[in-house]
């Protein structure tokens, strides 16, 4: 799995990572459904398709719909 994409909430960081051909939302090392590109898995943890984790709804942390509003952990990685 490689973590492409990081966005910090007040509950923690949630990743979009990538494996087996598949786009994965992750939040505390938990796979919390797939999609087809980092943009649909970025869309629907916004507002599209929301999460309930750890007791609050995803849709009030603010996450964009976006990816290009998210960290590069990629990018990040390689300037360190």
């Amino acid at each position: 799995m490689y973590k492409l994409h990081v966005y910090q909430t007040r509950i923690g960081p949630f990743f979009i990572a990538y494996a087996k051909g598949r786009y994965r939302v992750v939040f505390e090392n938990e796979f919390l459904w797939t999609y087809d590109t980092a943009e649909q898995a970025a869309q629907h943890l916004a507002g599209k398709h929301r999460f309930v984790v750890t007791g609050v709804d995803t849709g009030t942390l603010g996450i964009p719909a976006n990816i290009k509003r998210w960290e590069n952990c990629v990018q990040a990685a390689v300037n360190t």
